[in-house]
């Protein structure tokens, strides 16, 4: 009996010893490494992709506004201080209508892709261009429809857009982003003419009337003067007697005096 006491006796020493060699403080420390192991391995245990930061004073240019080219030359007079933006996706729509068969059309390109470079070099004229990867970080690389990931990224940065689609101009106001159609500012650039104002005008050509003489002012106006067919090639003096808004802009009417 003192033997099997003197055994047990033992055993318990034996297993205290090992308890002192794994106390909680050991295995809490242990068990940490091998989370921090284990953490490591995982293949979802990357950094967190940094959040892209918002662009002050944003202004996205559509393919449309830089093919037609008339922006530029507002931008150049120093009266749209921004931060021009041009998203990759607008790149390769420039690029593919510069590529293209039709003559016109590769032209218009290419002169879009030179104002760009232009003002890209112009001093006092911020331009950023948003890479396919920045896109992808923006989360606009799930989007299609490259006027979709323009409106997109216009609401993401609080920006707005310069364009000169009327359908983008729409669906960008009804999604909340202000859109600035080209057009719509021309026209309301243009010269202001009332009924009984006189003007003095060069006729040009015939009108779709024969008996009638068509002229402009200067900002491009159309004037339609009544029985001056006989007058093209010739200055002359009018009375304004009506004016028409029209969806490609004003049309002046118009009497001899």
């Amino acid at each position: 009996m003192a033997k099997e006491k003197a055994k047990l006796s033992k055993k318990e020493t034996e297993h205290a010893d090992r308890n002192l060699l794994f106390s909680p403080r050991v295995i809490g420390m242990i068990a940490d490494e091998v989370a921090k192991t284990v953490v490591r391995r995982l293949p979802h245990s990357q950094k967190r992709k940094k959040k892209a930061k918002k662009i002050e004073n944003a202004v996205f240019l559509d393919t449309s506004a830089i093919i037609d080219g008339r922006i530029f030359d507002v931008i150049h007079l120093g009266l749209l201080k921004a931060n021009f933006i041009v998203l990759e996706s607008i790149l390769l729509e420039l690029k593919h209508i510069a590529d293209s068969q039709d003559i016109v059309k590769r032209e218009r390109g290419r002169k879009g892709l030179a104002h760009l470079e232009k003002l890209r070099k112009e001093k006092g004229v911020k331009v950023s261009h948003i890479s396919q990867e920045q896109e992808k970080n923006l989360g606009l690389e799930k989007i299609k429809e490259v006027d979709d990931k323009l409106i997109a990224a216009g609401k993401l940065n609080k920006g707005r857009i310069i364009t000169c689609d009327y359908n983008l101009e729409k669906k960008a106001s009804i999604s909340g982003l202000t859109a600035i159609n080209v057009n719509t500012l021309a026209n309301a650039l243009k010269i202001t003419a009332v009924p009984g104002e006189s003007l003095h005008i060069s006729i040009q050509h015939i009108g779709k009337d024969s008996s009638q003489g068509v002229g402009y002012l200067d900002d491009g106006t159309m004037i339609v003067v009544e029985n001056s067919s006989f007058d093209v090639g010739k200055a002359v003096d009018v009375i304004v007697s009506r004016v028409i808004q029209t969806t490609a802009g004003r049309i002046l009417f118009a009497k001899k005096i």
